[in-house]
């Protein structure tokens, strides 16, 4: 699994998104609010791993990821 995480600009809130091995999407979703579209993929006990890997990530990189 790929994360990508992209620096929103203006109105438009920093945001990422989650790829499989094919880089097709499976999540999309704002920083602050991961919750719902990681429970809706079934990687809901895996908020807290994905999201301190994200806030150590800088904007506008892939890191591939073992889930």
């Amino acid at each position: 699994m790929y994360v990508i995480k992209v620096k929103g600009v203006a109105k438009i809130p920093d945001y990422v998104q989650l790829r499989d091995e094919g880089f097709t999407l499976l999540a999309y979703f704002r920083v602050d609010r991961p919750d719902k579209s990681l429970e809706k993929i079934g990687l809901g006990e895996k908020t807290d791993y994905i999201m301190q890997i994200v806030a150590e990530m800088p904007f506008g990189q892939i890191k591939k990821i073992d889930i």
